[in-house]
């Protein structure tokens, strides 16, 4: 309660001032929170640069993507066959009309996607067109009621994946739902370099 009143303060403070601060931190909450622009660094290299709403909406590497976001983004390997991501397991999802110039047939990519866009069918809010969510039937690992939401875990591409369900009604462990996919909000990542190839 403490660290939310001072960071409540430090917002106040800078405001008030109008100077430059640099603020360093491991908190991505008091990252986000703060920041007009944040730099993000990893073994003692920037990452990425940007304002709050452009590393998380437009993470410039896997890590980034990994890093900011509560719960994180959701990232499993997939390999690009027929107009379609085949994640290990056999399962496949479309690939998404934005990436469809940008990979080949046989490439390996990392396939990312945030929690708030995948969704029980009904239960969420969907970003882009009708046509960019595709649903997939998937059991319930686990879910973690919240009051007004309830993130629910399922298996994806042999990977736990989490994903948040607006307007929540109870799950059982086991019981088979339908999982809404907003791919217009799918990021893909080179497997072997970590970067985005979103241009």
């Amino acid at each position: 309660k403490l660290r939310t009143q001072v960071r409540t303060e430090i917002k106040r403070l800078h405001a008030k001032v109008q100077a430059t601060m640099i603020y360093v931190t491991h908190d991505q909450v008091e990252a986000m929170t703060l920041s007009d622009r944040i730099v993000i660094m990893r073994d003692g290299y920037i990452e990425q640069v940007g304002t709050p709403e452009e590393v998380f909406k437009r993470p410039a590497t896997r890590f980034v993507a990994g890093f900011i976001g509560s719960p994180p983004m959701n990232l499993n390997e997939a390999t690009v066959d027929g107009g379609r991501l085949v994640l290990k397991g056999g399962q496949s999802l479309p690939l998404p009309l934005e990436f469809r110039n940008k990979v080949v047939a046989g490439e390996k990519v990392i396939f990312g996607l945030r929690p708030d866009d995948i969704y029980p069918t009904g239960h969420g809010l969907s970003s882009g067109e009708a046509t960019d969510v595709h649903e997939l039937s998937l059991p319930v690992s686990i879910t973690e009621p919240l009051g007004n939401e309830t993130l629910v875990f399922i298996t994806l591409g042999e990977k736990e994946w989490v994903s948040r369900m607006l307007n929540p009604r109870p799950l059982a462990a086991g019981e088979t739902i339908k999982l809404s996919f907003d791919l217009s909000q799918a990021h893909l990542f080179s497997a072997e370099t970590g970067k985005t190839l979103r241009s």
